[in-house]
């Protein structure tokens, strides 16, 4: 299945220690390129992130970005000290006693007292699972949206390979016409200059005609091409190597097409075929 490298898909996650945000993004590129941007509390998870978007991913340049806003309490749950905050208010309590001039202690005053709360430290191993979960959803989405766009892609190279079998084919019915029309022209010159027709001299001028401007190799090389083309985008895989490669090699069968031109039809013909493997090299680009 023909895929895009150009894709973007985001996940979010609240868990019991903070909110947890994964973001993964590609551009095109020759080889797999992978970054990972990650706070310190997952920094440990970066190799198991390029394994996992390695086996979804063949080429491109990907980057990976999470981010993680613990909650309020600092990432753990939070806790009351029941014992430290006895023995405080039994200090106010003394304190009281002693002066009269001192304030009760307020709860927003305890609460505040250095050991009154006690925060139970984050699990890092089930907020990596947490991580890594987030992760494999974005993947999903990831690779579904670079598998939409490939979709797109596949389409507008199948109607540039559409338009390249009719200029071909067009080309090989104007051939006997273009022999017919040089055989005439031919005639016509020799005629002009008064010569005496000889049966044997045409026919070696038409044979001469005929080896220069014969275009039927590169006809069905761009036939072969064509269809090797369709193979590749119908094949699994990464696809896009080979289909760059496919289209220089159109590319060089439409240039010779044009080098042996001896008819308007054909140079057309050439630029157009041309113009049609432009717009595909440029699709082409994008596939993986």
């Amino acid at each position: 299945m023909t895929r895009s490298m150009t894709a973007f898909a985001r996940a979010d996650s609240d868990t019991a220690w903070g909110h947890l945000a994964c973001e993964l993004r590609s551009v095109n590129h020759r080889y797999l390129d992978f970054t990972a941007k990650l706070p310190e509390e997952l920094r440990a998870l970066e190799t198991r992130i390029r394994e996992r978007v390695a086996e979804h991913v063949d080429r491109g340049k990907v980057e990976c970005l999470m981010r993680y806003r613990p909650n309020d309490s600092g990432g753990g749950a939070t806790e009351l000290d029941e014992e430290q905050v006895r023995r405080l208010l039994a200090a106010s309590d003394r304190l009281l006693n002693m002066s009269g001039a001192v304030a009760p202690l307020r709860a927003i005053d305890v609460l505040r007292w250095p050991g009154a709360l006690k925060v139970t430290p984050v699990d890092t191993d089930a907020l990596n699972d947490a991580a890594l979960r987030l992760l494999d959803q974005a993947l999903t989405d990831f690779v579904a949206t670079r598998e939409r766009e490939g979709a797109r892609l596949r389409e507008l190279i199948g109607q540039r390979l559409d338009g390249m079998r009719k200029v071909v084919s067009q080309v090989r019915e104007y051939l006997p016409e273009i022999a017919q029309t040089y055989r005439e022209r031919l005639l016509a010159r020799l005629q002009e200059a008064r010569q005496q027709l000889d049966p044997n001299r045409l026919e070696q001028e038409m044979v001469l005609f005929a080896s220069r401007s014969d275009v039927t190799e590169e006809l069905d090389r761009l036939d072969t091409h064509v269809r090797e083309v369709r193979r590749v985008l119908d094949q699994r895989g990464a696809a896009g190597r080979r289909l760059d490669f496919l289209m220089q090699e159109l590319n060089r069968e439409a240039n010779t097409l044009g080098s042996k031109a001896v008819d308007i039809r054909m140079t057309n013909a050439s630029v157009e075929l041309k113009v049609l493997i432009e717009q595909m090299r440029e699709q082409v680009q994008n596939v993986e």
